[in-house]
């Protein structure tokens, strides 16, 4: 039977010029976004550090009478204290934002919001009509997992902003990253739409695959905002210790509009704890998969020794935070060691390892 006749050719043509066209609506929403912090307000960095400063306790002084009578009085002062935060940073309010709190930071803001918005339906479409073109889940090789992949991550972020969180910090990371994977993906892992390999031929491949696309786009989601944690964390310590090393210009016109470090570690945290048991079932799903399609739940195969290398990673970093205390940076490098894991089961085991699972069509 002739596999390639099955294809829609004009469908997977769709899908291709709907892609490039999400990647141009994104490379504008990234300008956008860099046009919101850039003209957004840069005067935040003297609030940030006197917010610091008000939550420390107010300077105690005592008079002790020293001498006999008519002596002097000498005043001591107690020495000021910052207040820390059950996760361990800082207890500072959340910056300004992107815009910095400026109408015309907050203009580029929305225009960044909206393009995003378009770039993602246009890449809905592309996703779909792939699928459409061979009649299956646009999932089975690794152009179509990351093209997947992004989707949902930046769906994720538009679903946090409809509920009114406060992700939009998010919005300038998740955009350059999703160009970077979007452009990989185009480049070097183009696969033409075509049937699956007969091992893939299961209804498994639409709970399994699309439980493990979910999963790596919050968990990306999480790693953005630990990374950003580290960074904030260390210009508040700064802050505190203003006759140490300061951070640059630079770094504090981004850093103060952030919110603050105990924010983004609780963000964070809520995510990996969130994803987690769908990470869990995301390999329990493959294991039942794998006894239907080669008769054993678990043979050691690469891929399912690095899922279960990263799900290890992802409990002891949770375990870590709810028995060991490990609050703050140490949880923070192990969060980000953990979705080291996830990248290298991605893209090292499907490119560089051969196995049961290569089917990277690279």
């Amino acid at each position: 039977m002739n596999l390639a006749a099955e294809v829609n050719e004009n469908l997977a043509q769709t899908s291709n010029v709907l892609i490039y066209s999400a990647m141009a609506v994104y490379t504008l929403a990234f300008l956008a976004h860099i046009s919101e912090w850039v003209f957004g307000s840069r005067s935040a960095v003297g609030r940030t550090a006197s917010a610091i400063t008000a939550n420390a306790p107010a300077t105690a002084k005592v008079a002790v009478q020293v001498g006999g009578k008519g002596g002097a009085t000498a005043v001591l002062e107690r020495p000021k204290v910052v207040t820390r935060s059950a996760v361990g940073s800082r207890d500072v309010p959340d910056g300004p934002g992107a815009a910095g709190g400026t109408e015309k930071g907050d203009l580029y803001g929305r225009i960044a919001i909206s393009l995003t918005v378009l770039g993602f339906l246009m890449h809905v479409g592309g996703v779909v009509s792939r699928a459409l073109s061979v009649q299956r889940a646009p999932w089975g090789n690794m152009y179509e997992f990351s093209t997947t992949f992004a989707m949902v991550a930046v769906g994720t972020y538009l679903a946090l902003l409809a509920l009114k969180k406060n992700v939009r910090w998010i919005g300038l990371p998740l955009v350059t990253t999703v160009l970077l994977d979007l452009g990989l993906a185009v480049s070097v892992l183009y696969t033409e739409s075509d049937q699956l390999v007969p091992a893939l031929h299961s209804y498994w491949l639409w709970i399994h695959v699309s439980c493990a696309i979910i999963s790596g786009a919050a968990l990306y989601l999480g790693a953005v905002s630990t990374l950003l944690y580290l960074f904030r964390d260390r210009y508040e310590e700064r802050l505190e210790n203003p006759d140490g090393k300061q951070s640059g210009a630079f770094a504090r016109s981004v850093l103060e509009r952030v919110p603050s470090a105990a924010s983004l570690d609780k963000f964070a945290y809520r995510i990996n704890a969130t994803v987690f048991p769908l990470w869990t079932f995301t390999i329990i799903a493959g294991a039942i998969w794998a006894e239907a399609a080669w008769g054993r739940y678990w043979g050691w195969d690469p891929k399912e020794v690095w899922s279960f290398i990263t799900w290890v990673a992802y409990a002891g970093y949770l375990h870590a935070r709810a028995t060991a205390g490990w609050k703050g940076r140490k949880a923070a490098y192990l969060a980000l060691a953990a979705f080291g894991c996830y990248l290298f089961n991605y893209y090292g085991i499907n490119i560089f390892v051969s196995g049961k699972h290569s089917y990277a069509g690279v």
